[in-house]
């Protein structure tokens, strides 16, 4: 690391995604309006993924198992600043904006994201070693069917949820085989998310904006 600056702005492990897997789909979902926020995220300036090398290198050969058979990877978020995930806070508290309640929380309160673990306070994106992702499946020209999209929060996201069918749950074990096969691990409550169970920094919370140029500083 570059101990020239404080631990959470160094960047020096860092890289953009796409320069080590240049065939992954970016849709970085807290850079647009589509979001359980319903605003562009705090700290996202840029949307493209930022890894750690280790993670990215992970990756790339999650990314070349899936292309030999069809897929692709499509990545909704990496590395998050810490800035983001206290802006997640604040929103918590905001008992009156309730405006993607349909579409990402339909059947919870604000409150219980935080209670039932689908939204942390302190996340593991910020260690920059953890990416949400799915498979776009490039025969069909469509992701493959999850049974449930990004960032529902809901019981149907769980990985081993049986609220879904059979051709959806294989399609989840495809994603969640070959990111556990390199060494990534999973999470009870969301199909799409990864972290890299050895990860560099299990210690640190990045808050360095979501940005190519941070990382050519």
């Amino acid at each position: 690391m570059n101990h020239s600056v404080p631990p959470e702005f160094d960047t020096s492990g860092f890289v953009l995604l796409a320069d080590v897997v240049p065939a992954v789909i970016q849709e970085i979902r807290y850079h647009s309006t589509y979001n359980f926020i319903g605003d562009r995220v705090e700290g996202y300036e840029e949307p493209v993924a930022i890894i750690t090398k280790e993670a990215a290198r992970a990756l790339r050969t999650v990314s070349n198992e899936m292309a030999v058979r069809g897929y692709r990877l499509r990545i909704y978020d990496a590395y998050r600043p810490a800035r983001a995930v206290r802006s997640f806070v604040l929103w918590g508290i905001e008992d009156l904006d309730l405006r993607m309640k349909p579409y990402f929380y339909p059947d919870l309160e604000k409150q219980e994201l935080f209670i039932q673990g689908y939204i942390a306070s302190q996340s593991s994106h910020s260690r920059g070693s953890t990416v949400d992702l799915t498979l776009f499946d490039m025969e069909t020209g469509r992701d493959l069917d999850m049974g449930s999209p990004f960032d529902l929060f809901s019981g149907i996201s769980h990985p081993d949820s049986r609220e879904v069918t059979e051709q959806q749950y294989k399609n989840r074990m495809i994603l969640r085989n070959a990111m556990v096969r390199n060494g990534f691990v999973p999470i009870d409550c969301e199909w799409w998310h990864f972290t890299l169970a050895d990860e560099p920094y299990p210690d640190t919370y990045f808050d360095f904006p979501v940005s190519a140029s941070e990382l050519r500083r």
